[in-house]
């Protein structure tokens, strides 16, 4: 029941996240300060919630894997966000399970099951009705979900790596080092220190990343990536309701709150055949 709660938190913190952006780039500034200014509130997190155990030392290996994610996906995510929305944003990236499931059986030896594959293609067919909207808003442009799309496969190799390097350190030690590896991506394509005005406008968003790291690797050091990475994958519905409730901008419709509505029933089905 601890990952279960853990990885809801995650996937409710992840869906905040998505709004905050989309709220914290509308003052302006370009979407790599705004990338920067998120990360270095989420690694103060990171590093208050390990600062107890003293345990950075043993964790040099997350500290390779944040060049991954948060340091890639973090650059593609935010793009997209920006570019496409929040809620298109959080329904392509709900796919990641897909992905991270399909890593873990060929590379961590979980078990393949039906259910796994009905699950995956569930998500699939969220994917297909997210392409397929045809009266998607002009600003929504393909390249905008081709980010997400990378952002996704980022995701689900961090999922990999967190679980396979999990015995080498404790979560909260894990997630800060997996912070300072992102910041190192993310300083050398920002090449500039954020402004006063994006730190403060992307505090809510940063805290929200800092959280959701957080949760994860706690998640992740207890339970598998079948089980975790589809019940963070609710992350689409929070993005998609949180986005209908905060943005008006934001045109939320059938098609969207469908392909949502079938990522997250294909995470179901992949934990049910965990």
């Amino acid at each position: 029941m601890t990952v279960v709660l853990l990885a809801l938190a995650s996937a409710a913190s992840f869906g905040a996240m998505t709004v905050a952006i989309r709220l914290g780039l509308r003052g302006g500034g370009g979407a790599a300060g705004g990338a920067l200014a998120m990360l270095l509130w989420a690694t103060a997190v990171a590093v208050v919630a390990a600062a107890p155990r003293h345990d950075l030392h043993r964790s040099w290996q997350f500290l390779l894997a944040g060049l991954i994610a948060p340091g890639c996906s973090q650059v593609l995510f935010t793009l997209s966000v920006r570019e496409a929305g929040p809620s298109r944003t959080s329904v392509t990236v709900g796919a990641a399970p897909l992905v991270a499931v399909g890593l873990a059986l060929g590379f961590l030896d979980e078990p393949v099951r039906a259910l796994l594959v009905a699950g995956a293609l569930a998500v699939v067919a969220g994917g297909l009705v997210l392409a397929g909207e045809r009266d998607r808003p002009a600003h929504v442009r393909p390249a905008a979900l081709a980010f997400a799309l990378g952002a996704t496969v980022f995701f689900a190799v961090r999922d990999d790596l967190i679980r396979a390097l999990h015995a080498h350190a404790d979560p909260e030690a894990a997630a800060a080092a997996t912070f300072l590896g992102g910041l190192a991506v993310t300083c050398l394509w920002a090449r500039r220190a954020p402004s006063r005005d994006e730190l403060v406008r992307l505090a809510p968003a940063g805290l929200c990343i800092g959280v959701f790291y957080v949760c994860l690797f706690e998640a992740y050091f207890r339970g598998r990536v079948s089980v975790v990475s589809p019940l963070v994958a609710a992350e689409s519905l929070w993005g998609v309701a949180l986005s209908a409730l905060l943005l008006r901008h934001e045109r939320v419709r059938g098609r969207v709150a469908a392909g949502a509505a079938l990522v997250v029933a294909g995470g179901v089905l992949i934990g049910l055949g965990r």
